[in-house]
């Protein structure tokens, strides 16, 4: 009877994630296919109506309407400090993960008690601190996620005391992400 619950158990862990992750995925797919509603007895027609108008709203946002478009928008941000604030920190941090910026580059480990050895995992996003007027020569600005979610801290931290790791910025991210349950895999390896 031990044997049968320690490979249901097994079973289990192992067919979980993939559960959720096709339920995810399935309910992510109707959510978008239902966003342009066009034949509810064809699947995918609203996907892909939407891809398409996302093409075309780039494709106009990158070349005819660009300008105008972005020089209303600023002074409708303007007008809202508070929303400016909030679309400019949302918009870096999406250009921080998938855009021309990229400032997850360096992972590294920090000290932060020379007594017990503790150190936490981050990310150098900005070595010359320029935005910040002050003395802050032997300083770089170290982002730190939060397990189980996609905010975090930022600290301004003493060269002396950050350590890089080699290892992608992506599976570091994915293992501090996970709370450090996640294992780790090179680019490299096919999933």
């Amino acid at each position: 009877m031990r044997k049968i619950f320690s490979y249901m158990l097994n079973g289990l862990i192992i067919s979980l994630p993939l559960v959720v992750l096709v339920y995810v995925f399935v309910q992510l797919f109707v959510f978008l296919d239902r966003l342009i509603p066009i034949d509810e007895k064809t699947p995918g027609l609203g996907i892909l109506a939407l891809i398409l108008v996302l093409v075309a709203i780039g494709f106009l946002g990158n070349t005819l309407i660009a300008d105008p478009i972005r020089q209303a928008f600023a002074r409708f941000l303007k007008r809202f400090p508070l929303l400016k604030t909030i679309y400019s920190a949302i918009s870096d941090l999406m250009s921080a993960f998938v855009g021309k910026k990229k400032s997850f580059k360096k992972a590294v480990l920090v000290d932060f008690s020379m007594n017990d050895g503790m150190q936490k995992i981050g990310f150098i996003t900005d070595e010359e601190l320029a935005v910040l007027n002050g003395e802050f020569e032997n300083k770089v600005a170290v982002y730190f996620p939060h397990a189980y979610s996609y905010t975090g801290d930022l600290f301004l931290v003493d060269k002396s005391k950050v350590h890089p790791i080699d290892t992608p910025p992506s599976d570091v991210m994915k293992y501090i992400i996970s709370g450090g349950v996640s294992e780790t895999t090179s680019s490299n390896d096919q999933v």
